[in-house]
């Protein structure tokens, strides 16, 4: 790996980290007052679209620059999910339903999600072959 590699990376993650801040202040603003962690949760979900959307996209679908792949996986979506937090945030519901709600809703959403984003890339990936098989 290169030093312009981890440099990509570097940045993906700087800009990962920024909008997790500020879609998760953006989703806890605006929704109810409650102890359920809505923007992690939203986060986690986004994030796992995006993956499998992106990963399917450049790796099953379109050819592009090597890097790409790396600063939006590894950089973006890595500081942009919350695995860490959504354990803590769970713990701290403790016993309750809505703990419950938060680990299994997490998994179970996030998992739709990834297969939603490889099903979103191959329809994108499907009309960009028909669109450039028109020209």
């Amino acid at each position: 790996m290169s030093f312009a590699q981890l440099g990509l990376i570097a940045l993906g993650g700087a800009l990962g980290a920024l909008s997790r801040y500020f879609v998760g202040f953006w989703v806890q603003s605006h929704v109810p007052k409650s102890q359920f962690p809505w923007g992690t949760f939203v986060i986690n979900a986004t994030g796992s679209l995006l993956l499998g959307f992106i990963m399917t996209l450049l790796t099953e679908r379109v050819l592009v620059n090597q890097n790409w792949r790396p600063l939006i996986t590894i950089g973006f979506i890595g500081a942009y999910t919350t695995f860490s937090t959504f354990e803590y945030e769970s713990a701290q519901l403790g016993s309750s339903w809505q703990a419950m709600w938060n680990l299994l809703g997490s998994v179970v959403v996030g998992y739709g999600c990834v297969i939603l984003g490889m099903r979103l890339a191959n329809v994108v990936a499907s009309a960009i072959t028909r669109a450039g098989a028109h020209h």
